[in-house]
């Protein structure tokens, strides 16, 4: 049986009214498409947390992107999806995630920044791949190792901001913290931080 993390539904109401305010601010503009964006990010960030009943920990690399509908004035709908690796101390040793989802955003204008901030609702997939133990050798079977691979369904509240370059130009710089749907879900938890390109059109 699938049992929620506790605040789960706080999480899904405010997602809702999220959404409904958003919707809300798109129908007031006469003109509802207003074009769409997209691009690549790299991220790093810091992450840490039980997997397996080791303590993980560290930053992780990874890239990935999005592509969003601009939607009146100041909503976008879209979604991206992302590529993770955190690894740990023992050679090889490393925790691996595909993650992705569809997102909501609400932006505003100001001067060349464009500020946003919105969430995303989705899932992926985890590898865990952790070993206790330094390898003595090649083609040698390794003790104290560990191996997993779990899918998850996670939320992703974000924050950021765009800066107009030229053009269709646009740097972009956020924020996210992934949280696991279900409890079972091993994830480890912490702050991400991305920058990358989009092109506007």
């Amino acid at each position: 049986m699938t049992i929620l993390r506790p605040g789960i539904l706080r999480y899904g109401l405010l997602t809702l009214l999220f959404l409904l305010f958003a919707v809300s601010l798109g129908a007031q503009s006469r003109k509802v498409y207003r074009g769409f964006d997209g691009g690549m990010m790299l991220h790093t960030g810091y992450q840490w947390g039980t997997v397996a009943g080791e303590q993980v920990k560290g930053a992780p690399f990874g890239v990935g992107g999005a592509i969003r509908v601009h939607l009146g004035g100041h909503f976008r709908l879209g979604a991206e999806g992302y590529v993770s690796s955190l690894k740990q101390g023992v050679r090889g040793s490393q925790i691996k995630s595909g993650w992705g989802g569809a997102l909501a955003d609400i932006y505003t204008v100001v001067g060349r920044f464009q500020p946003y901030g919105g969430l995303t609702i989705g899932g992926g997939s985890m590898t865990t791949l952790l070993m206790t133990e330094e390898p003595s050798s090649e083609w040698v079977p390794v003790d104290g190792t560990l191996y997993n691979r779990q899918p998850f369904l996670a939320v992703a509240p974000f924050a950021g901001f765009d800066i107009l370059v030229a053009g269709p130009l646009h740097f972009t710089f956020k924020a996210d913290w992934l949280l696991p749907i279900h409890k079972r879900d091993l994830l480890p938890s912490g702050p991400r931080f991305y920058f990358g390109i989009l092109f506007y059109r």
